[in-house]
């Protein structure tokens, strides 16, 4: 699933839309269902952000258009002139420009989903002091790594940036809440944003536990694991030799 660093990259591109009149035209079936291209074809573009993993286009006359990217959706910018191959669910084309929306199930034209998200992790700077009081607010029998993923707890974070900054601060995803410090818990949101700020510039970051089960812990030598966590099944990778837990499940 692209994460809040991939919707933020998103955002930057389609700056380059931002002050244009665009036509728009909803290609798939589903997307043209919606009846939402006739109601913002030929608007002024005023603005494109992310919050969380949502990005968010507003239109002049009050129109927002919200779409979240699922599993394996996309927003391409490319040459106005290029060929749009297949049927994608929407095209925004400008002067010099279009954008390109792949996949995605969810499109619509309000921003209501997002009023309920926590504060964005790639805020800048991060509001560190209500990601962690919206943390401690919650049950502190949930798990580290299922409440990290809570979008309204901390939006933005995904499975792999919570699985390395698990491994960087030495926390494990099955750690409860309440059996973190509050310095622990700053320290782990503190390097998710640092983490996500840096691959969101185009710097390299390393995947030390994502994707890598089976294989030897970089620091300890330990094995990396792997398992389903939290009501939607995401899988958490974290070594149980150098990364603190409680209970048999993060051994």
């Amino acid at each position: 699933m692209p994460e809040g660093d991939a919707l933020h990259r998103a955002a930057r591109r389609l700056q380059a839309l931002v002050g244009q009149r665009v036509a728009v035209e909803a290609v798939h079936p589903r997307a043209r269902s919606l009846g939402i291209a006739e109601r913002i074809d030929g608007r002024l573009l005023e603005g494109a952000e992310a919050r969380g993993k949502n990005l968010l286009l507003r239109f002049e006359g009050g129109f927002v258009l919200r779409s979240h990217l699922r599993m394996s959706g996309s927003w391409r910018v490319v040459p106005a002139g290029e060929n749009v191959a297949g049927a994608p669910w929407l095209v925004l084309r400008g002067g010099e420009h279009q954008a390109v929306l792949r996949g995605g199930a969810v499109l619509e034209l309000t921003d209501r989903a997002t009023r309920r998200l926590g504060p964005d992790i790639l805020d800048d700077p991060p509001d560190l002091d209500a990601m962690e009081g919206r943390l401690r607010a919650v049950d502190q029998r949930r798990e580290l790594g299922e409440s990290l993923l809570d979008q309204r707890l901390v939006a933005g974070i995904g499975n792999v940036w919570r699985a390395e900054a698990l491994w960087r601060t030495e926390l494990s995803p099955w750690l409860p809440l309440g059996a973190t410090s509050d310095d622990e818990l700053r320290a782990t949101l503190t390097e998710a944003s640092r983490l996500m700020r840096s691959a969101l510039d185009g710097r390299r970051v390393d995947r030390v536990v994502y994707r890598r089960a089976g294989r030897p812990c970089p620091r300890c030598g330990g094995t990396i694991r792997s398992r389903g966590q939290g009501d939607d099944n995401r899988i958490a990778y974290w070594c149980a030799g150098c990364q603190r837990g409680e209970g048999e499940v993060a051994r």
